[in-house]
């Protein structure tokens, strides 16, 4: 049986963007979690809503919210600083850091436990978590105290892996958007991302995609440079990109190592177009001809919902079930 899922962000619902509160807030990840156990989804999650700041509405939800209360990070760089930013052609697509690193790396006031604790008193439906890869984390700061990436990755993934213990989640998913266009730094973002895994007791997770920001893919490369980097993974299962990439991809993915299962992105999330179920089976149809059913462990979208409308995005889940069960002739 493949089972549904999504990976993680949904649209912060217009309400809760004007009228941010800690009431509305929880009303979001109710509603959310709800929608999700409509649409006929195996796996839910809170969209990530249980991270939204009423206080910092204007956050991003995959950096700021881990970067803001870590230890040992300012997250008001100077003039200077920022200059020394955008001195790096790498990063051309943050005007500034995330955050300047001036000291060890800490937890500092995270929280992640208090927030899979909320989500889960709010449904009895299996639950995935996310967070973002120390890797990720460490490309997005302007470093000056470790001077060594390395070094960084791994403060960071000891912070993250110190939280992830207490999570009660059914899957933990490391979310990693990054390395795909930096496959030469594999190992050590692989190095973080298992020492965030080992620390979890249930089913792991990572995702991996080429960036989606304003429907516009950030990271130019193939899974043919990152099966190494995939086989490296402590993972029980991979979350892929796949509904908007070249059908190569579907063959490199032959190389990844048989005890990882295959998670299939099959619905595009850059597109506002809604995928008839029959799409859907047929993307399906296509990589189990290409990799084997039996590699087959999740179908999802390709990567979070939170730049599409909120209608398109339930739209999506809807035909994603819809699809799955059409392919499995239920």
């Amino acid at each position: 049986m493949i089972l549904s899922t999504v990976v993680g962000s949904y649209p912060v619902p217009s309400w809760l963007r004007a009228f941010p509160s800690l009431e509305a807030k929880r009303d979001a990840m109710l509603a959310v979690l709800k929608i999700q156990e409509l649409a006929g989804l195996d796996l839910i999650g809170d969209g990530e809503l249980g991270r939204f700041d009423p206080n910092h509405p204007e956050t991003n939800g995959m950096i700021d919210a881990f970067i803001r209360p870590m230890g040992g990070i300012s997250t008001s760089p100077t003039t200077a600083q920022v200059r020394r930013w955008r001195a790096d052609p790498a990063m051309r697509y943050r005007s500034r850091p995330a955050g300047v690193v001036l000291g060890p790396i800490d937890e500092g006031s995270l929280d992640l436990p208090a927030e899979d604790a909320e989500a889960a008193g709010m449904t009895d439906r299996p639950r995935k978590f996310t967070v973002t890869s120390p890797y990720m984390l460490a490309r997005v700061l302007l470093d000056d105290h470790y001077g060594d990436r390395e070094a960084l990755v791994d403060a960071l993934a000891g912070a993250l892996a110190r939280q992830v213990e207490g999570i009660s989640a059914r899957v933990l998913q490391v979310d990693e958007a990054n390395v795909t266009g930096n496959p030469d730094d594999g190992p050590i973002a692989a190095s973080g991302i298992n020492r965030v895994l080992r620390a979890f007791a249930g089913e792991k997770a990572v995702h991996l995609c080429f960036g989606n920001y304003g429907g516009q893919v950030i990271q130019r490369g193939t899974y043919e440079k990152l099966v190494a980097f995939l086989n490296a993974l402590e993972a029980d299962h991979v979350v892929l990109e796949l509904a908007r990439r070249p059908g190569d991809d579907l063959e490199a993915l032959k190389g990844v190592e048989p005890r990882i299962g295959l998670g299939l992105g099959v619905i595009d999330i850059k597109d506002n177009v809604v995928e008839a179920p029959e799409e859907v089976a047929r993307r399906i149809e296509r990589a189990s001809e290409a990799i084997g059913p039996d590699r087959i462990r999740y179908v999802h979208p390709d990567c979070g919902f939170w730049m599409l409308p909120r209608a398109v995005a339930d739209a999506k889940m809807r035909s994603l079930v819809l699809g799955r069960d059409l392919f499995e002739g239920r």
